[in-house]
């Protein structure tokens, strides 16, 4: 249900922007199926839907808060303040502009007026779109609060009472069950938290406003489809500030792509019904890629004086050739498929555990793609399965570098001819790559993790 906006997939380290308990929405919203209401934008720096920030004093009022009256973090030209007032101004001309193409998607004139009647914009979406984050959070942190013993216990709880409909799932698309729980209870905290905005007037604002026009039409438009079909009702359709809806939040499109009829009601129903909610989401799985009967990847021990260049996403290998390179599980068992291709991540480098991942984390991945997310979702159903936490620990000791040092470390890097792109604090591959070639330069393990002394030693101190 993912396809993300463009530079959040492939990033790692520690560095994770969302400073507190956020959602993960911006990375599937802007490109993909908008995830969760419990975390933000793993490093995409989104503020969640359902932990909204303090009202903004002055602009219009939106929603259940006002927005800022500011101009966008981003610089965009559609994000100042004046574009936004004015593409405001013109929401109501927007939406009946859309008509021919609902009616090209067979949506009645009747009830595009119906659903489309009473519409405003929230403009505090704009804020959350543009939204950059000042602190970040660990990836072990992020670990911690998504994996933990309550949790736990309520996936457990839902694996035994919808038994029979993850036993009928399993059988038809082959897709672990224990994942499909882990996303569940991610996404939304066992349809706890899935946000309460309408998704007609999230993504109607964000189809006439902002930077992500073209995108989100596409997503206004396939709401009213799935309305006009009578798969879901208006107040079914309520989630997170980019559309995502449900205990596994689909945007619309994903909705339109993977959503299933599994109890034969005639209805498609992600939102209400647990038969249909649990088939939609393997559906999804599967399509995207999933291999029955595998897993997502194995912890592992890198060996002191590893070459870190080597852990990277396009760096895939088979395991027997990552064994002759020293890397062994962490449990200290076999390998089960020597021949299995996966790729190296090491999230916290040097210092943290290694892990290497399969083809079914690369399909996790689809559905959000970040890789702290990806590894909280494997190990959540790992655990579920009744495994064990990891087993190496994490550099706990380091401290998270704020948003001024991030854009520090990103200057001092292009000042010494390793970075070519544009600082802006946000940590991606080009950061990543810039960061290792430095590390080489000075004798240190080249792993890209952009840690305290690593900025200490770019001042030079």
């Amino acid at each position: 249900m993912t396809r993300s906006m463009a530079g959040l997939a492939g990033l790692t380290g520690a560095t994770l922007v969302a400073a507190a308990l956020l959602c993960p929405l911006q990375a599937r919203a802007q490109g993909s199926n908008g995830l969760s209401n419990l975390f933000g934008g793993i490093f995409s720096g989104q503020t969640p839907s359902s932990t909204q920030p303090a009202p903004a004093q002055g602009g219009a009022q939106a929603g259940s808060q006002s927005w800022s009256g500011e101009d966008g973090a981003s610089g965009h030209p559609l994000m100042t303040a004046a574009a936004i007032r004015e593409a405001a101004a013109n929401f109501d001309n927007c939406v009946a502009s859309m008509w021919p193409d609902a009616a090209r998607r067979n949506i009645t004139q009747e009830n595009f007026q119906r659903f489309t009647a009473g519409l405003t914009p929230d403009l505090r979406i704009m804020d959350l779109l543009d939204s950059q984050p000042e602190f970040t959070k660990s990836i072990w942190d992020y670990l911690d609060i998504l994996v933990n013993d309550n949790r736990l216990a309520k996936g457990k709880e839902i694996l035994a009472k919808y038994k029979a409909q993850f036993d009928a799932t399993e059988k038809a698309y082959g897709v672990d069950r224990y994942i499909i729980a882990a996303i569940w209870g991610i996404e939304s905290n066992y349809s706890t938290q899935m946000g309460d905005r309408s998704v007609l007037q999230s993504t109607a604002t964000l189809a006439c406003i902002g930077r992500r026009q073209a995108y989100f039409r596409d997503e206004f438009l396939s709401a009213l489809e799935i309305l006009n079909r009578g798969d879901l009702n208006p107040d079914q359709m309520r989630g997170s500030w980019a559309g995502a809806f449900g205990p596994t939040q689909f945007m619309p499109t994903a909705f339109k792509r993977f959503a299933v009829d599994a109890d034969g009601d005639g209805r498609r129903d992600v939102v209400d019904n647990p038969a249909d909610l649990i088939a939609s989401t393997a559906n999804n799985l599967k399509k995207d890629g999933w291999q029955s009967g595998a897993s997502w990847g194995y912890e592992v021990v890198v060996p002191q004086g590893f070459n870190y260049m080597l852990a990277d996403r396009a760096k895939a290998m088979t395991i027997a050739q990552w064994e002759k390179l020293g890397i062994k599980r962490a449990t200290s068992q076999p390998f089960p498929q020597p021949a299995d291709k996966a790729y190296l991540l090491t999230p916290a480098g040097a210092q943290g555990p290694g892990f290497l991942m399969l083809q079914n984390f690369r399909v996790i991945m689809k559905y959000n793609p970040a890789e702290a997310y990806a590894l909280a979702i494997g190990h959540f159903a790992d655990r579920l399965r009744g495994g064990q936490p990891f087993v190496q620990p994490w550099p706990r000791q380091e401290r998270e570098l704020s948003r001024a040092e991030r854009l520090e470390l990103q200057q001092l890097l292009a000042q010494r001819g390793f970075y070519k792109g544009t600082p802006d604090g946000q940590f991606g591959g080009q950061t990543r790559d810039a960061l290792r070639n430095f590390q080489a330069s000075i004798g240190a393990p080249a792993d890209g993790f952009a840690s305290s002394d690593m900025l200490e030693r770019l001042r030079g101190r």
